[in-house]
């Protein structure tokens, strides 16, 4: 038994090799990526890069197309460009900002900072998993010698279902920039695994800032916090009590208060454009081809037309089409498993994966990329799932067919031009319906899980 377990630790490659290879292969990426484009018509490089590098531009040249920053506080003896003259730039300025060098040293700065943000993100998940996760896991059967290799390894093999991820490398090496928003995610989850709350909420407050869903994980942060105070001893008036108590403001208030001063900061500078463009637009956002969401053909059906009066429906009506009428199933099962689930504070990866999850589920827009923004929590996941291999291929087979599915009917819509937008819609339904039996068998592993933990954790107590 012992040869065995030693035999497949020395299989598996240290976590620095790990990180060399997924380096490697994303700078191979790159520069392919810079040949392709200069001999393909269709590119390798995503629209969004160009909007990226667009925007930087219009920082570092405010005189081009009078694109002056028009903030009540931007400076005036030393213009700043503004961003937001590129259409379709929907994000931070500080992004732009970051890829400033993509115009004084290299065009592709851009992706190797996102593949760098990419390696950092294992090496997060390394981190984590080998400070947190697997010491509160069942072992593997090891000698005690070996247990602490044994753990490197089976981390290492869980952080390279990240990095080695097509999903994941592809997404980098294309110019888009999740890897920088999933950085931020994982520090915050890194410093509220340490115990560092204030470091966690000042992350929360940036991950916020640059995209706003992550602020549905403070909801889980102060259950999280609220139930250490109770000593895990269940709802009730002491938890509830807990739940608004000092310890809970204060990470509120540091995270909102992160959020506001970055916020006004860069409405102080770049003005109303900011703040619609960053923050608004998305609460009316309408997207009728590249959407995965079940509200896609609603959206089509509804899709203002340039010129036509929009019709005088009744008030209830009005309401049905409404964009936030939507989020009230979106945020009451995002919000509601964040309270329900994240605690204790080592739950709190399985609590943000299904918030996460649930929240792209039912989002009014969804696209290829927003699925990184739980598939980030899987490594974390499986050591604490209780699912056989067979339940795991089959939640990867249908995960991935019904976006086989939905993709196939997309590609008639958007490069054969046919008229199959009603299909579309139906093979949307079935995407909703596979992902939701996929969060199923995963929540139901980690049920399955507790309970066993539950038998175990008198032993640890009473050590």
């Amino acid at each position: 038994m012992q040869s065995n377990t030693g035999g497949w630790q020395d299989r598996v490659p240290s976590f620095r090799t790990l990180l060399v290879v997924s380096a490697v292969l994303r700078v191979v990426l790159i520069l392919y990526s810079e040949w392709h484009d200069a001999h393909s018509i269709v590119k390798y490089t995503d629209i969004d890069y160009r909007v990226f590098s667009d925007a930087a531009r219009f920082i570092l040249y405010p005189n081009l197309r009078g694109n002056i920053a028009k903030g009540p506080l931007a400076p005036r003896s030393f213009p700043v460009g503004d961003p937001y003259t590129r259409e379709t730039y929907r994000y931070t300025p500080l992004l732009a900002i970051l890829l400033l060098p993509n115009e004084w040293l290299h065009s592709s700065f851009g992706k190797y900072l996102f593949a760098a943000c990419d390696l950092i993100n294992g090496a997060l998940i390394y981190k984590i998993l080998i400070s947190h996760i697997l010491p509160n896991t069942k072992p593997p059967d090891a000698p005690g010698k070996s247990l602490g290799h044994s753990m490197s390894a089976h981390a290492t093999l869980l952080a390279a279902t990240h990095l080695l991820n097509p999903l994941v490398f592809t997404i980098s090496t294309r110019g888009s920039s999740e890897a920088i928003l999933c950085t931020f995610v994982l520090l915050t989850l890194f410093y509220a695994l340490e115990g560092r709350q204030n470091a966690a909420a000042v992350m929360l407050g940036i991950s916020a800032h640059w995209k706003i869903y992550p602020i549905i994980y403070g909801v889980s942060c102060v259950s999280a916090i609220a139930w250490q105070q109770v000593n895990h001893k269940g709802w009730g008036v002491e938890y509830l009590h807990y739940l608004f108590g000092r310890r809970a403001l204060r990470f509120t208030l540091l995270s909102a208060g992160t959020f506001i001063i970055l916020g006004a900061t860069c409405y102080a500078i770049w003005g109303y454009s900011f703040l619609y463009e960053a923050y608004l637009y998305h609460t009316d956002r309408r997207d009728h081809r590249h959407n995965f969401s079940p509200y896609f053909y609603l959206i089509y059906l509804t899709y203002p037309i340039s010129g036509v009066p929009s019709p005088n429906l009744p008030i209830w009506r009005q309401i049905l089409r409404s964009p936030f009428t939507s989020l009230i199933p979106q945020l009451a099962l995002s919000l509601g498993t964040g309270l329900a689930l994240g605690r204790p504070m080592i739950d709190l990866p399985f609590a943000w994966f299904v918030q996460t999850f649930t929240f792209v589920l039912f989002n009014r827009v969804c696209t290829s990329q927003y699925f990184i923004w739980y598939t980030l929590f899987i490594p974390l996941l499986a050591p604490r799932l209780n699912l056989s291999w067979k339940k795991w291929m089959a939640c990867g087979a249908v995960w991935i067919g019904t976006q086989a599915l939905w993709l196939a009917e997309a590609y008639k819509l958007e490069f054969l031009g046919n008229d199959v937008f009603f299909g579309l819609w139906v093979r949307g339904l079935l995407y909703v319906a596979g992902h939701a039996w996929v969060l199923g068998v995963i929540m139901s592993g980690k049920s399955r899980n507790s309970l066993t933990n539950a038998h175990v954790q008198p032993h640890h107590s009473a050590s």
